[in-house]
């Protein structure tokens, strides 16, 4: 949806979806700047910036240099399209802010000018001219963050940045003592080094999550995002509840492609929300369903809102692998949500959309259904072995072609400029956050905090593998509250996942644990930023949203610890497998199939012990044992799922019998 489009819409307050964007999204506060000559220069940059990404993928340059550009440029840019302030006036660029834009310049300059003596004369040892561009560079991101991502980040990487000047002193507690570290130690590990700024986080933003979230601009613009409306609404849109399955189909797909989830919420909620709202849903339900289900994406294949690939980058596993092994943990979880909104619905007797008014399958299909074939060929080229940013420039490519295919999708030159420039505008967020973890990712491995947090948290845990599970679980929750969920997995993946790999948690299980649970943060309250955005559409109060939020997501919570025990739900036959292996045996496909089934089971039986509902009321004691007997199946253990199996098939059984007798008493009565 454009901006456009955005302004116009309203929720149910006389908001603008803009308005409601920019309260809970910082990365939408953008200029609108009214002097056309400096909005086409900004517009061009944009567009140059875009075009070095597709250079530098089949051109690569050293990484150091190829990373600094992408930074320093990257940033450049947020100093002229957001404003330092929110309530700034937006129509003009203010000197201050072209002085930082030039100063920006300036820092990949020096890199680029001193890279070779740097290299060889003088081995990568600062001197002083070096130290005061990597102060200024550190400054400049940290700005650039505050004004795209709020102030969470930056404060949190300036407490990490100020630990090496004070880790030495005497009061510091032993286990955070260091040795010390001068102005050289600090600035040269973050600037000069590819361990700071310029680590595998903002190589990983150059290298494949930019071309990603371009992919994703072409698709958009190419009426993609129509697509999986107007396919959600023609598959789910008639049935119990429909429009919330709607909600939860499309921006699970969307949230996947673009991985910013409160964009989704305020993208597809703008139309999703009113329909559930339209057809008996409450508004704190509708903004919660929403929530969830855009979160969702980021864990959901192929895409993985591009978290996929750093994870792969991360861990040295291969990206096939990844995708394949979070493909049941994702089904199960959006199974999870759509199971409670089903019986939401029952429950309340909330019917779907008549089949009169909804898009046709064969239809929806016939106009954009060839918009799916781009998404197809990243796949095939993925499991090829292509390297991930060559087949995201192939697949780009590919969207090009394919959309031409048909007038409705079929892009001009115009509309390739603009998906250039949008996709740099919309890279932005990911590329200054990247950055400033780069600010902890160095400090961390200048001071071995790292280590020392895998301590406390193994401390804590007490020898208990669950306890520090869950004590992994409230941190990784703690790190990416009020985060994108890029910058949110590699913090948590540095801090959190060490910990586990101390109780023999293969690597791809530990990194997929903490991922899960710093995606979750955008819907845990107090900082449910995905939640509040889904309460600002649907008029709702967003703490309760957010709690609402938090329980329909609940399946979610429990997937993880499902996996940590047994592996096999990832594809992963845990005999005889080594902590850091990065390939991994197949489990038998009975096992696989089996832990499947009874999840699934498991899942369904939650959800209608926690809604209430099972083709009839459940009385409280019966929802009771319901959601026991859940329990039990989801735990993965033969002896429990046969106990749950018994219990969730006993109360489905007597509760279908109950529904049986009772349609047969009034149908008898309207006979009569």
């Amino acid at each position: 949806m454009s901006k456009k489009q955005q302004k116009s819409k309203k929720d149910g307050q006389g908001n603008s979806t803009q308005d409601i964007l920019e309260k809970f999204d910082s990365e939408s506060r953008v200029r609108n700047i009214t002097n056309k000559k400096i909005a086409l220069l900004v517009t061009l940059l944009a567009i140059l910036y875009s075009l070095y990404h597709l250079y530098v993928t089949v051109n690569p340059i050293p990484a150091l240099l190829q990373r600094s550009i992408h930074m320093s440029f990257g940033i450049a840019l947020i100093f002229l399209i957001y404003p330092s302030f929110k309530k700034q006036y937006r129509g003009k660029i203010p000197y201050y802010d072209w002085l930082l834009f030039t100063l920006s310049i300036a820092s990949a300059l020096y890199l680029m000018l001193e890279y070779n003596a740097l290299m060889t004369t003088r081995g990568g040892i600062p001197n002083m001219a070096d130290i005061l561009f990597a102060i200024l560079t550190v400054l400049l991101v940290l700005e650039a963050a505050r004004r795209v991502t709020g102030w969470i980040l930056p404060i949190l990487a300036l407490i990490f940045l100020a630990y090496p000047f004070f880790s030495h002193n005497i009061w510091v507690p032993d286990m955070l003592m260091t040795r010390p570290f001068d102005l050289g130690d600090i600035f040269g590990q973050l600037y000069l080094k590819t361990e700071g700024l310029f680590s595998t986080a903002i190589g990983a933003s150059v290298q494949f999550i930019f071309l990603f979230i371009l992919f994703g601009a072409f698709l958009a613009k190419s009426g993609m995002g129509q697509l999986f409306n107007d396919l959600a609404m023609a598959l789910a849109g008639s049935k119990q509840g429909g429009p919330a399955k709607v909600a939860v189909i499309s921006s699970g797909f969307m949230g996947s492609i673009n991985g910013a989830a409160v964009a989704n919420v305020v993208g597809t909620g703008a139309f999703t929300i009113p329909l559930m709202k339209r057809i008996g849903y409450s508004k704190n339900f509708s903004g919660a369903v929403e929530a969830s289900a855009s979160i969702g994406g980021q864990i959901l294949p192929p895409i993985m809102g591009a978290s996929a690939f750093i994870m792969a980058e991360t861990t040295g596993i291969a990206y096939g692998t990844i995708a394949l092994a979070a493909l049941i943990p994702a089904v199960l979880y959006f199974l999870g949500v759509i199971m409670q909104v089903h019986f939401r619905a029952g429950r309340r007797n909330l019917k779907g959309i008549p089949k009169a008014d909804l898009p046709r399958v064969k239809e929806v299909l016939k106009e954009r259904g060839h918009l799916l074939l781009p998404i197809v060929g990243l796949i095939i080229f993925l499991y090829m072995g292509v390297p991930v940013g060559f087949a995201a420039l192939y697949t780009i490519g590919l969207t090009i072609v394919i959309a031409a295919l048909r007038k409705t999708s079929r892009m001009g030159i115009k509309d390739i400029f603009k998906a250039l420039e949008d996709g740099a505008r919309q890279s932005l967020a990911v590329m200054v956050a990247c950055a400033v973890v780069g600010i902890i990712i160095g400090v961390v491995n200048l001071t071995s905090f790292g280590t020392v947090m895998t301590s406390a948290i193994t401390s804590f845990g007490a020898g208990s593998l669950f306890l520090t599970l869950f004590l992994t679980m409230i941190a990784s929750i703690i790190l990416g509250m009020g985060l994108p969920s890029i910058p949110a997995y590699i913090i948590t993946a540095t801090m959190t996942a060490p910990a586990l790999a101390e109780y023999g948690v293969p690597v791809l299980v530990a990194h997929l644990f903490v991922f899960y649970f710093g995606i979750f943060a955008n819907i845990t309250p107090p900082v449910a930023l995905a939640a509040f955005a889904g309460a600002g559409i649907s008029g709702g109060d967003p703490m309760r949203t957010g709690f609402t939020a938090l329980r329909l997501s609940l399946a979610g919570f429990l997937i993880p610890y499902m996996f940590v025990y047994n592996p096999a739900m990832l594809f992963i036959d845990p005999s005889g497998l080594a902590v850091n292996a990065t390939e991994f045996p197949f489990p038998p496909i009975i096992d696989v199939a089996l832990i499947t089934v009874t999840a699934i089971i498991g899942i369904i039986g939650f959800g209608a012990a926690l809604e209430g509902f099972f083709k009839m009321e459940l009385q409280w004691m019966v929802r009771l044992i319901l959601g026991i007997g859940s329990l039990l199946l989801i735990i993965p253990e033969g002896f429990t799922d046969i106990i749950g199996i018994i219990i969730v098939m006993l109360i489905f059984g007597w509760k279908t019998i109950q529904y049986k007798k009772q349609e047969t008493v009034s149908s008898t009565k309207s006979a009569s």
